[in-house]
């Protein structure tokens, strides 16, 4: 086994034993540790038609991922890049921004947060095998380990994903993992592409760069509170409060470089905002409070708690819509059936038609009685395909006694 800090060759033989067969298999297993070597090989796999991109992270105690591996497969050898030798980004950066080299991927939202963090760049355009799958009907949200059974016949050995990415050397079992992952997803790539229609393969690429567009997109700390359980339980000057709470925890996270409920705990930001403390014992109180967030910002959230329970009436945020009441779960249900029928004539998994989400934001729109408004959601060939047909289902269903 060859690692970076032993030795300067250029690229090791790995042997791996997939347990299906008990056949060995070759890897051609290439170690980037140095940004001489990284410029070179990015500026060749820049004339590829495609790239396999994959990457393991630690994200224990932090709020962003600490980048432990990145992995790149060209269909051919596993290329495995050092992120804890390597200090100039820029040239993989260019890569992930080259439009003329498809990168692909598989369920990639936490590996799209890695590169960023890592390069400043996102990769497009994003080929996600796991949404090829779901558009070929092969199956929905399906892991990496059984799309390879399923494409490629193989079983590979259990994960090493909860293993630590930061030691070294790795181990023997983590290198295999690695390598294995950048080579089979290669292969998955060469064997769903051919198999999608013009259509699936534009709307693959387009939920691609929905992802990417999506981890973009700036998140207004103080928006976050719409988004908080029971928030529409509050009065608007409660609102104001847990505003600020939540605005404040997540500047924290983020400056602090700790996961969120290490600020303040999920479950106590609705009972902070609607009794609004106004002392230390009172605050340790609070339904799941850390005695640790009362002894390191007990005093700042008192003082925020009593800022914003004091602003004006014009300063108070809208009001959070309720939920959607039992009865409208029959309108959901029937919209999610033309959904249905949809992705069956169409022979991929119906799960990608109609999100939840989106199908929940239409009937809001207008429950009980219309009239109703596409939500901003539904964008793309699904607004197109879908979106007439799914107002004239709520125009019916209104007209009926």
């Amino acid at each position: 086994m060859l690692y970076c800090e032993y030795s300067q060759l250029p690229f090791a033989i790995y042997t791996a034993r997939h347990s299906s067969r008990e056949s060995r298999v070759a890897i051609d297993i290439h170690w980037i540790c140095d940004n001489d070597s990284l410029g070179q090989h990015c500026a060749e796999w820049q004339q590829l038609p495609f790239v396999a991109l994959d990457t393991e992270f630690m994200r224990v105690d932090t709020f962003y991922p600490i980048a432990g591996l990145i992995q790149i497969g060209d269909g051919v050898r596993a290329y495995l890049i050092d992120p804890l030798t390597i200090d100039n980004w820029q040239p993989l950066a260019a890569l992930l921004e080259n439009p003329a080299v498809i990168k692909v991927v598989h369920a990639c939202s936490e590996d799209l947060e890695v590169l960023l963090r890592l390069t400043g760049s996102l990769p497009v355009p994003l080929f996600d095998t796991q949404l090829a799958a779901a558009y070929l009907n092969l199956g929905f949200s399906m892991g990496y380990s059984r799309l390879v059974q399923a494409v490629l016949d193989i079983d590979l050995p259990k994960g090493e994903t909860r293993s630590d990415w930061l030691q070294r050397p790795l181990s023997e079992t983590q290198v295999s993992y690695a390598a294995e992952d950048a080579v089979h997803l290669a292969e998955v790539y060469t064997r769903l592409r051919p198999k999608l229609s013009d259509d699936k393969y534009a709307w693959v690429l387009d939920d691609g760069a929905e992802l990417v567009a999506n981890l973009r997109r700036e998140v207004d700390p103080y928006e976050v509170y719409r988004d908080a359980k029971l928030a529409w339980k509050l009065s608007r000057a409660q609102l104001a409060v847990l505003r600020e709470l939540c605005a404040w925890r997540e500047q924290q996270a983020r400056a602090r470089d700790l996961p969120r409920n290490r600020i303040i705990r999920e479950h106590s930001l609705w009972p902070l905002a609607k009794s609004q403390p106004d002392n230390l014992a009172a605050l340790g109180k609070i339904e799941d409070m850390h005695p640790r967030t009362v002894r390191q910002d007990g005093e700042f959230l008192l003082g925020l708690i009593k800022r914003a329970g004091s602003v004006s009436m014009d300063q108070w945020p809208p009001a959070v819509a309720e939920p959607l009441p039992v009865d409208a779960a029959t309108l959901i249900k029937q919209l999610r059936a033309l959904g249905q029928a949809e992705a069956e004539r169409l022979d991929m998994a119906p799960e990608l038609m109609l999100r939840k989400k989106t199908l929940e934001a239409l009937v809001k729109s207008g429950y009980p009685e219309g009239p109703y408004k596409l939500p901003d959601s539904l964008r793309g060939w699904r607004r197109e395909l879908m979106g007439q047909a799914l107002l004239d289902s709520l125009a019916t269903a209104g007209e009926q006694p």
